[in-house]
Formats: C-alpha cells, structure tokens, sequence
C-alpha cells in the first residue's frame, strides 16, 4: 500500500525560484507568438495606434483573408510542403542506412566516418552558401525545387544519422539474431524487429528536419531567383510590402498560418520527441 507524500514546505520554497524562473522563461517565449496571433487579428487601425493594447478591442479576420487570398500562396504553400517532405523522407532513408551500418556492423573507417559527421553537423551551413550557389549555377541547377530539396536534405542528414545510430546502437542485437534464427534475413530481422522500436527516434528526427526545412530563408531566397512560382512560403513572408511600408496586419497572419504545420507537426509527435532525442543522444 502506497501513500501519497506532500511535498515538505522547506522543500517548496526551496523550489520556488526554480519555478518562477521557469515560469517566466515560459511566458517570454510564448509573448511574441501571441503578440503575432492578436496582432493578425487586430484591426488596422488598432495595430497602427500609439497606444498598444496586449487584448485587442475589436477582433477581424480580413488580415487572414487577405493572407489567403494573396498571390502565390496556394502555390508557395505546395512548394513549402513538397519540399520539406522529401527532404525529410530522403534524409530517414539514407540516415537510417548509414545508422545501421555504423551502429552494427563493424568495418574500417567507422569512427571516422562518424567523425566526420559529427563535424559536417557543427558546421554553420550558413558558410556553405557561396559554394553551393556557385556549383548550382554551374550544374544549371538554379530555380529549381529540386535543388533546395537536396539542399535541406544535406542539413538535416548528419542530425539523422546521430540520432539513429544512438537508437540502434540501444537495440539488442539479440533481438534480430534470434529473429535470423528463426529463418529471417539480416534485412528481415531488421525490419520485423528492429525498426517498430525505432519509432521514437524516426519521429524525433522527423521533427527536427520538418522544421528546420520548413523555416529555412536563406537558401531558398538565394537559390530561386528568377522562377518565382519555385519560391517557397518564408520567401512568401517578405512580400507584403507596399509603397507606404509594411502591411503589419496582413504579414502577421501570413506568419500565423505559416506557423501552423510546424505547430501540428509537434504536437502530433511531442510524445516521441523527449525519448528521442535522448536516447540518440546517450545510447551507442
């Protein structure tokens, strides 16, 4: 029989601070996307006044038709999706057999080859921006959907493949030989028994390639320059500039709908997301 133990009050004063200091951590965090989301819904006028409210008077959703109804954004929308995803896709595809490899198999230049990749992921990708640019052009590569495909398929595939290896690396290998025993192949037993445990670090990773594909600007401004029917949803952002300046309102609730198939996407995997990265971070 168990009992319930309240905390003692020394103890929760001691862990006061503690939990002030997190609490506003959290509210200065959260203060600009509600300070974006109240402003997206903010009349115009309201948004333009000296005398700034935090809850809005009136609320209107024109801004967020107007968002809608803009050039480009079903299109860029696309674009977005279609290139995050595969980006994604390919990034678990190639990661997951390099992980494999590296967490299982034993073979020369392993501990390099990991090296390697642990430098490629410290890298600031930002430093590559001119090579890649110039290799584009020379390939006739440029203002092509494909390109930032590979592009951040390059930028989120050392991640992959560390978190990975550190999730396979946690498996038993007992597992799949018992399983090979049994009359499965090395492909098989890896499928049938390894990969189902592999789901918290896929979707971890997934996560983290999701959004940094999703919110990426430079290169897709710097790569697409002409074809602007290849341009991409964050390039979309900037446009909402006039003669008189920028359109507060109307950018603000760009940006929430922008915001929201990252938000989805987390909330859809958070469960997955601590274990994941934790272990991809201490296994192996």
């Amino acid at each position: 029989m168990t009992t319930n133990r309240r905390p003692s009050p020394r103890r929760a004063l001691r862990r006061l601070p503690l939990n002030a200091a997190a609490g506003l951590t959290v509210v200065i965090c959260l203060f600009p996307v509600y300070w974006m989301v109240t402003t997206a819904l903010k009349p115009s006028r309201d948004i333009q006044s000296y005398e700034p409210r935090l809850v809005p008077r009136a609320w209107t959703f024109d801004h967020f038709r107007a968002a809608v109804q803009a050039d480009g954004f079903t299109l860029f929308w696309r674009n977005s999706i279609l290139v995050t995803l595969s980006a994604v896709l390919l990034a678990l595809l190639v990661a997951l057999g390099a992980a494999y490899a590296v967490a299982r198999l034993r073979w020369r230049g392993r501990r390099q080859f990991m090296l390697a990749v642990f430098i490629a992921q410290m890298a600031p990708w930002e430093s590559l921006i001119i090579p890649i640019y110039i290799i584009a052009r020379d390939t006739d590569m440029l203002d092509r959907l494909p390109t930032l495909t590979l592009v951040y398929f390059m930028i989120t595939l050392p991640f992959t493949v560390v978190v990975l290896r550190g999730f396979i690396a946690g498996i038993p290998p007992e597992l799949e030989e018992a399983a090979q025993v049994d009359g499965c192949t090395r492909v098989g037993a890896f499928r049938r028994v390894a990969f189902p445990l592999l789901a918290p670090g896929l979707m971890a990773t997934s996560l983290f390639g999701f959004i940094t594909a999703w919110n990426e600007f430079t290169y897709a401004n710097f790569l697409i320059i002409k074809q602007q029917d290849s341009r991409t949803l964050p390039v979309w952002l900037s446009s909402f500039q006039t003669t008189f300046g920028t359109d507060w309102g109307t950018t603000m609730a760009a940006s929430t709908l922008f915001a929201l198939p990252a938000l989805i996407v987390f909330l859809a995997l958070q469960r997955h997301v601590t274990s994941g990265l934790t272990a991809g971070g201490v296994k192996g």
